[in-house]
């Protein structure tokens, strides 16, 4: 097939989309543009292995350096896009140049929701999005500093196990009553909190974050003040309050955007030649019924296939569970499955709380709508085919470690 496929955003969603046209055959000309100098990256080592020093920087890296050039993929670092032409099938750059374009792929992916507070500025208040970030991050992770981490999400939980791997000592403030409240719920959530106050973190809930105050000299960062008045010692301030889909470019060219770029399962814009994967990409799912946008690895990795079959004419709907994954001191967790708007009606757990070594189901009127395994391995795939199934399951053999999860599909 050929003709010329264009994508905007060379992170790991933006990288394997190039890799998918390729293997399934695209013969025509391939451009991948991205606004980071950097070539494409995965980013859970940012805030995993590479910030705790377990894995080498290059690892992060989705394809070795001269991947683009063997599969003649033109790879544009360090080059920012600015608009986009949908009536000339142009996209624009910072410098003026034009690229036409037979079909675009956005994969703009998400930038971090910023602290609005006076002093969030100064020198010390971190973020992490780039690899940059999490070498400024990593470097500033030493023995004996006090780190504040401002949100009680994934990416906040993570830096303040790497933290206190690092030897820091460390506070994390949280808004709600636990972190993590609103993905797990209560019954989940508690066990992070304990999870990290066991690992020594001073773990503050029902925060609010009022100012960031400078050292006497002015140099840096010497505290996070609450709203409440108490304040925090801090050398270094990590943010982590969520982030933002990028769809300023798909808004700005008149294309729908609700809470991300809406597409079909097929990964379709509300123009035909336009696709969006990744971060920014509110789906059709053909399970769930609804359009479902989420901010994990494994959509960057997995809707590109799509993405590059819908660009060479076929038919493959994009029908993956959400997932993702979290690795915090010696915790390891993998989730999968979306309780979505409609909540749940109770959790069930297989497994003990206490130590930390279970599955837990998220059931609705009799149906498991999503699972967790923690610390306990190869149960994904029957969780999903679970889910999958729509069955109403026993709660006492949901329950019941002696009976196979397979058994009770």
């Amino acid at each position: 097939m050929s003709g010329r496929v264009v994508v905007v955003g060379a992170g790991l969603a933006g990288a394997k989309t190039v890799e998918a046209l390729r293997a399934g055959g695209y013969d025509g000309t391939v451009t991948l543009i991205g606004t980071e100098t950097d070539r494409p990256y995965e980013r859970p080592p940012l805030s995993k292995g590479y910030l705790q020093g377990n894995e080498e920087r290059d690892a992060a890296f989705v394809h070795p350096a001269d991947w683009y050039a063997t599969h003649d993929v033109e790879l544009r670092p360090g080059t920012t896009v600015t608009s986009l032409d949908l009536a000339a099938h142009d996209v624009v750059d910072a410098a003026g140049g034009r690229t036409g374009w037979d079909h675009l792929v956005l994969a703009t992916g998400s930038e971090p929701r910023r602290l609005d507070v006076p002093g969030a500025d100064l020198d010390g208040v971190l973020y992490l999005r780039t690899l940059g970030d999490s070498d400024r991050l990593r470097a500033a992770l030493t023995p004996g500093r006090r780190v504040v981490v401002v949100g009680g999400g994934w990416i906040g939980l993570e830096v303040a196990a790497a933290a206190r791997s690092a030897g820091c000592d460390v506070s994390v403030l949280v808004r709600d009553p636990m972190p993590l409240l609103h993905v797990l719920g209560p019954e989940l959530a508690a066990m992070f909190a304990d999870l990290h106050r066991a690992n020594g973190v001073d773990l503050r809930t029902r925060t609010e974050v009022a100012e960031v105050v400078a050292t006497g000299d002015g140099t840096g960062v010497g505290a996070v003040v609450l709203a409440d008045g108490t304040r925090v010692d801090a050398d270094v301030v990590v943010v982590g309050v969520g982030a933002a889909p990028r769809v300023g470019l798909a808004r700005d060219a008149g294309l729908t955007v609700e809470d991300g770029v809406v597409v079909s399962a097929h990964l379709r814009s509300s123009h035909p030649q336009v696709l969006a994967v990744g971060d920014i990409a509110r789906a059709a799912h053909p399970l769930l019924g609804t359009h479902v946008r989420v901010e994990h690895w494994a959509n960057a990795l997995n809707q590109p296939a799509t993405a590059a079959a819908t660009v060479l004419g076929r038919d493959e709907p994009y029908d993956r569970l959400p997932y993702f994954f979290t690795d915090q001191y010696d915790l390891g967790m993998e989730y999968v499955g979306w309780v979505g708007p409609h909540g749940y009606d109770e959790v069930v757990v297989r497994g003990d709380v206490g130590s930390r070594e279970l599955v837990a189901f998220w059931r609705r009127e009799g149906r498991v709508v999503a699972g967790m395994n923690v610390n306990v391995w190869d149960v994904v795939d029957d969780v999903q085919a679970l889910i999958r199934s729509g069955a109403v399951v026993d709660r006492d053999r949901l329950a019941d470690p002696d009976v196979a999860l397979a058994d009770l599909v």
